[in-house]
């Protein structure tokens, strides 16, 4: 452990002294003081008392701020804007790195699944997570589902009752959002199922039998005014009526991924537990065609069954829209 993060994790029991630090790692008090210094440098604005170093009361959302405390194995790399986190991660994977979370305070380039353009301004959650998992390229979509199920319980957390569409679209239940088509007779309109909060976005490279590197990019409207955002989008503020504390909700998020992430064969059945898309008739547009019917079950790596007039379909890839049943006359 370098000194910097031994630092940061001698800060989370209390003070400690400069010396005794020293003392622990075998470095130089000189040392430590560097590492003092780029914490603060960094924005996190360790203090100096009698008995040693403090940690901050309020750490900032920056990268120690963001490890301060952080159960999971991930170093972070906090940027104030870039282009796109998923981009700088890719950077980073062929370069070799790996377990890295990759931050930034806004994105100026940003894209969503479909290379739909993704609103990143300053005040929202982006971050790309870099890993190198020992699965088959098949079971790649799993980690997919596990970020989605990874935000839905930070937002829960959070206060805000999140869920899931299929595949990985983050939700606030609520009255429509984003239209549809209101002609007299219409009643399968579309319905995104609530408000956007949160999506996510995959990419790896591998070959027949292994993953190289994964890229799981995740996007949340957190303390955003909802009138910043596309039509059918809500945030963190706006549903909790006030700000979330963006260190503590990223940290709880990049915990949950890391637990799913070790236990791929649980992630269908907390992803399960938290969708809103089973059980409704939904609509997906798929590279093959449309399939419409009623959404009843999730299966490995994450293909959504759809139960349609022909017999039951398994759809692996395509965007989903939530149906209104039709009447009963």
């Amino acid at each position: 452990m370098d000194t910097r993060r031994a630092l940061l994790s001698a800060l989370e029991s209390g003070p400690v002294s400069g010396p005794a630090l020293a003392d622990e790692l075998g470095v130089s008090r000189a040392a430590v003081w560097k590492a003092v210094e780029g914490l603060r440098e960094e924005g996190f604005a360790v203090e100096s008392a009698a008995d040693g170093y403090v940690a901050p009361a309020d750490p900032a959302y920056c990268a120690a701020g963001i490890e301060f405390g952080l159960d999971a194995p991930y170093v972070v790399e906090h940027h104030e804007s870039l282009p796109s986190t998923n981009d700088r991660a890719r950077t980073l994977a062929a370069d070799g790195g790996t377990d890295v979370a990759v931050v930034a305070d806004e994105q100026t380039g940003g894209r969503g699944r479909l290379d739909r353009e993704w609103v990143a301004p300053s005040g929202g959650v982006w971050v790309s997570v870099l890993t190198r998992p020992a699965v088959a390229p098949a079971r790649a979509p799993l980690f997919t589902l596990a970020a989605a199920v990874a935000v839905a319980d930070a937002c829960r957390e959070a206060g805000v009752d999140a869920t899931i569409k299929w595949p990985n679209d983050v939700l606030v239940a609520g009255p429509e959002a984003g239209g549809g088509d209101d002609r007299p007779g219409r009643s399968d309109r579309p319905d995104r199922g609530g408000r956007k909060l949160a999506g996510v976005l995959t990419e790896m490279e591998g070959e027949a039998d292994r993953v190289s590197w994964l890229v799981v990019g995740v996007g949340v409207n957190a303390n955003l005014d909802p009138g910043t955002l596309p039509a059918g989008a809500t945030s963190l503020r706006a549903e909790r009526g006030e700000d979330v504390d963006r260190r503590r909700f990223l940290a709880r998020l990049l915990e949950r991924y890391a637990e799913l992430a070790a236990d791929p064969d649980a992630v269908l059945s907390a992803w399960r537990e938290r969708a809103s898309t089973l059980g409704r008739r939904v609509r997906v547009e798929t590279p093959g065609g449309t399939v419409t019917g009623r959404a009843v079950d999730v299966e490995p790596p994450g293909a959504l069954v759809v139960e349609t007039d022909e017999g039951r379909t398994r759809v692996h890839a395509g965007d989903c829209e939530h149906l209104r049943d039709a009447d009963v006359r």
